[in-house]
């Protein structure tokens, strides 16, 4: 008997003309590398992250619903051994990108970030949450206080919430780098330096300067890097076996 396709579908990838790899950078904008030293998930934060409310379809957008159980599975998987971040970010929604920056930070695996382009706003954040972050010379990281769209009510207890807030950012940023909180605080509260705003741009060797990001570095890098800390996880796995 012949077979028959539901209507709709088209065939398989391949009779498509596209691998599972490119499926799925094209569905979740990651990609899983395997190689003989190991295999790696390479995971795209890239445009705005969106969190409760969705953006227009004209923006480029990480929906952090798609973010986390991808994060969730890459921990548990015993096929994956690392997790590479590329960053490209204009910011976005705090709770999301601070939900996806906390749950990179607690991943047991070995972590890398690459700053590419920018790592503004809520980027800023993600780009420390990794083990070891790097930075492109030319990119750039926008950081300023934090800011909310929609109804503001002017009472004080707003004031009391947009502190609150904020200070979560400062916490985790200190926590997961060697920036320090008054410096980081002082560039957060900056004037002057951006236009009908407050706070700072810095760029790569600043970044790294300040003890914000561990190293400049470029793709390359970034993959040795975790490849090392890779083999020196499965060191320490058979010395405990």
């Amino acid at each position: 008997m012949d077979e028959t396709r539901p209507t709709g579908e088209t065939g398989s990838d391949e009779e498509n003309g596209s691998s599972p790899l490119q499926q799925q950078i094209v569905d979740m904008g990651s990609a899983t590398i395997r190689t003989e030293r190991g295999t790696i998930h390479t995971l795209t934060i890239v445009g705005q992250i969106e969190g409760h409310q969705i953006l227009p379809p004209t923006a480029k957008t990480t929906k952090y619903e798609h973010v986390m159980p991808l994060l969730a599975s890459v921990e548990e998987s015993d096929e994956v051994d690392g997790l590479l971040v590329l960053l490209n970010t204009v910011g976005g929604d705090i709770e999301a990108g601070l939900g996806i920056a906390e749950l990179i930070a607690g991943m047991s695996k070995p972590t890398v970030s690459l700053v590419l382009g920018g790592g503004h706003s809520i980027g800023v954040p993600l780009a420390v949450s990794a083990k070891r972050s790097f930075i492109a010379p030319s990119a750039a990281m926008t950081i300023h206080p934090v800011r909310l769209n929609g109804l503001v009510i002017g009472v004080p207890q707003t004031f009391n919430y947009f502190e609150r807030i904020q200070e979560r950012i400062i916490h985790f940023v200190t926590q997961n780098s060697a920036v320090k909180r008054e410096t980081f605080t002082k560039m957060m509260l900056q004037t002057g330096e951006l236009a009908a705003d407050v706070g700072s741009v810095i760029y790569g060797e600043e970044a790294v300067e300040i003890g914000l990001i561990d190293q400049i570095g470029g793709l390359s890098d970034a993959l040795a890097c975790l490849h090392r800390m890779i083999d020196e996880a499965k060191r320490k796995q058979a010395a405990r076996e």
